[in-house]
């Protein structure tokens, strides 16, 4: 047998498969070309040593599965750490300060675009207006979202140079925010009446996109994400970015693409031709309704600050439901977003109307692993539907922690009850996927793993836990980023567990963070190691 290439020693190995006990503790692995050759101790895995094996010496680290983002828009976040950031601005002065300087970098005629601003911290939960970002940029056509991404403020140039009036009628879907006294538009634009003005923006070129993601990469690596599920906006540009890097060798996680339904036959024949390496087209990526922040999430019930309004679809329902069975019936895997409790709720009526519940459920021969993306607000009677049908919830633990700053006066304090349900959805057996929604949430798994595990807001209140009836163990919390990631993917038989003949993709901790006596400091515990093949992308232990 060829000796072993790398062997990680004296750790302890967590293998997302569990490990009989009776079996000695698993506390090395050894790592041939891209694969793993071996898991087990320290002896076993020194036999396997050649006199060219490089040797780590872990000092009792804990050694995971590569970690898995199940839900980024990475191109777009990529491109986000050259724009301007606005959602840390804890008033109008250092939003304006950033938005002039930012504009004073910019070349002439091209648009200020980016943002990510927060209304709630920034404005009191005032929305920003089209005066108030003349104030900073009077002169450079100005379009910035929401955190979200499902609202936008655009500047008056902005909207004069597309044509956005008092006349323009809002687009089905998406809503123009108008003033109440003149009908005009106040600037601020939600879901898909933000079309209205972004169609007029540049769409990035491959070239910039290519540009763009070594340092998103770089920061993914360095968070222990080896595989990212990539929610793609444009889609055919990204592509061609993505593979542009794994040509020259520079793709340091897997990608797992899943492209704008309406697309769905181009992703049929993507899906096709990208069947093996690290860029893979797996599904398509649909949308029921907008954002709890953006007041756009569909809800059975009124929003408690809008008792006239629940929310909307921001998609025809049956053109959606069409579209779905096709996209399935080409063998595309569909990954819906919903977040508001109705859109739950209508999202699964389709798929037992149109797929049909046994086509959906995954002991049948057919495997589908539909995926509902947020699943933030589901009712309990909902719950077990998503069981019944095999649902995978993909869902981003940073953002209850993140919502829960302001989500009472969204929807009153009873209801907050059924938000982020992740313990009860565990309960129920659906499968948890976790992820960020990078940009909108930090690239951060860490981070994700303490929000599930602890539930603590991020303005310091319940200190004790957010609804910690509904927090779930540091362990359900890895499996999810890690084992049932894998799943959601369709990639278990080759990555998400540390299993002899599956990919070298791994992580090494720098403390156990399923340790009891380490709860309160999940977030904090250092990345030392990633690797993606059996080759290091990130090195903290140099």
């Amino acid at each position: 047998m060829m000796p072993a290439d790398v062997a990680l020693l004296g750790g302890r190995v967590w293998t997302g498969y569990g490990v009989a006990a009776e079996a000695a503790p698993t506390t090395a692995v050894a790592v041939r070309g891209e694969r793993i050759l071996a898991v087990g101790t320290d002896e076993e895995i020194a036999g396997l040593c050649g006199p060219g094996t490089r040797k780590v010496e872990l000092g009792g680290r804990l050694v995971v599965p590569g970690f898995h983002d199940c839900h980024v828009h990475f191109a777009g976040g990529c491109l986000q750490l050259g724009r301007v950031q606005l959602k840390d601005a804890p008033d109008e002065a250092e939003f304006g300060r950033r938005l002039r300087e930012f504009d004073g970098r910019l070349p002439a005629g091209a648009w200020l675009v980016g943002g990510r601003w927060d209304h709630d911290l920034t404005f009191a939960g005032v929305l920003p207006t089209a005066a108030l970002l003349d104030r900073y940029v009077p002169y450079r056509p100005t379009f910035l979202r929401r955190y979200d991404g499902h609202m936008a403020v655009a500047n008056t140039v902005a909207l004069r140079r597309a044509g956005v009036t008092g006349g323009t009628p809002d687009p089905p879907g998406g809503r123009i925010v108008r003033h109440p006294q003149t009908g005009e538009p106040t600037g601020a634009l939600l879901d898909a009446a933000m079309d209205l003005v972004w169609r007029h923006i540049p769409d990035p070129t491959a070239d910039e996109i290519a540009a763009a993601l070594p340092g998103g990469l770089a920061l993914a690596a360095c968070r222990g994400i080896t595989s990212l599920h990539d929610m793609l906006g444009d889609g055919g540009p990204c592509l061609e970015a993505y593979r542009r890097l794994e040509a020259r060798g520079e793709l340091t996680a897997r990608l797992n693409l899943y492209w704008p339904i309406d697309a769905w036959p181009e992703a049929t024949e993507l899906a096709r031709e990208a069947a093996s390496g690290r860029v893979r087209v797996r599904g398509v990526k649909a949308f029921v309704d907008g954002s709890l922040g953006s007041s756009t999430a569909w809800f059975h019930a009124p929003y408690a600050h809008e008792p006239d309004h629940s929310g909307f679809p921001v998609a025809e329902m049956a053109e959606l439901a069409e579209q779905m069975r096709a996209a399935d019936a080409a063998g595309l895997q569909l990954a819906v977003h919903a977040i508001g409790d109705r859109a739950v709720s209508e999202l699964l009526g389709a798929w037992e109307g149109r797929l049909g519940a046994a086509r959906c459920a995954p002991t049948t021969a057919v495997d589908r692993r539909p995926r509902i993306e947020h699943a933030q607000h589901i009712r309990r009677e909902d719950v077990a539907r998503l069981a019944r049908l095999g649902v995978i919830a993909s869902v981003q633990p940073y953002h209850a922690i993140d919502d829960a700053r302001w989500i009472a006066g969204r929807l009153g304090e009873e209801r907050c009850a059924e938000a982020f349900a992740y313990r009860s959805l565990r309960d129920a057996g659906v499968r948890l996927a976790f992820g960020s929604d990078w940009p909108v949430a930090p690239l951060d798994v860490m981070g994700g793993i303490d929000a599930a595990v602890n539930r603590r807001p991020v303005d310091g209140t319940h200190p004790d836990g957010w609804h910690p009836e509904q927090r779930v163990s540091a362990e359900d919390a890895l499996r999810a980023y890690t084992t049932d990631a894998a799943h959601a993917a369709f990639a278990e038989s080759e990555v998400g567990t540390l299993q002899p003949g599956k990919l070298a993709d791994l992580v090494v901790l720098d403390a156990d963070l399923t340790d009891p006596a380490r709860c309160d400091a999940i977030a904090e515990t250092p990345i030392a190691l990633t690797m993606l093949g059996g080759r290091v992308v990130y090195d903290g232990l140099a």
